[in-house]
């Protein structure tokens, strides 16, 4: 049976690179929050901290048992690496892309959509609630 479940996640840091933190917001089909959280990550660049967001998000999608993954983002480098589409020419970020590859794997199928920030605000408030904690 396909289980299927939407991401939604952003990553940001205050400078570039300065204190940084990830958001993550996963859904059923019908838009039921199954996990939700934002986490401080300490100084890193905003596509440093996209990418763990991403990252966070599937591992937590595995647990979840989700066979088709949905991801939502609103950093259109990564979609569009993720894509093919763009070359990833940062060491620590072909490291964290390679993480991602490893992780598409544990599902059946999983696709990705740039969304305008406007319609990515509930990850967006996690990362900047988590940068304000710490």
């Amino acid at each position: 049976m396909t289980k299927i479940v939407v991401l939604n996640t952003d990553g940001g840091a205050r400078g570039n690179p300065g204190p940084a933190g990830t958001g993550v917001v996963i859904k059923d089909e019908s838009g039921a929050i199954l996990y939700a959280v934002g986490e401080y990550i300490g100084e890193a660049t905003n596509n440093v901290a996209e990418y763990k967001a991403l990252i966070r998000a599937l591992e937590q999608a595995h647990k979840l048992g989700a066979t088709e993954v949905r991801v939502n983002m609103d950093s259109e480098l990564i979609v569009k690496q993720m894509l093919g589409q763009y070359k990833i020419k940062e060491p620590t970020l072909q490291q964290l892309a390679g993480e991602v590859i490893k992780l598409r794997n544990n599902f059946e199928k999983v696709s990705f959509t740039h969304v305008r920030r406007e319609l990515n605000k509930e990850a967006d408030l996690l990362v900047n609630e988590a940068i304000d904690v710490a």
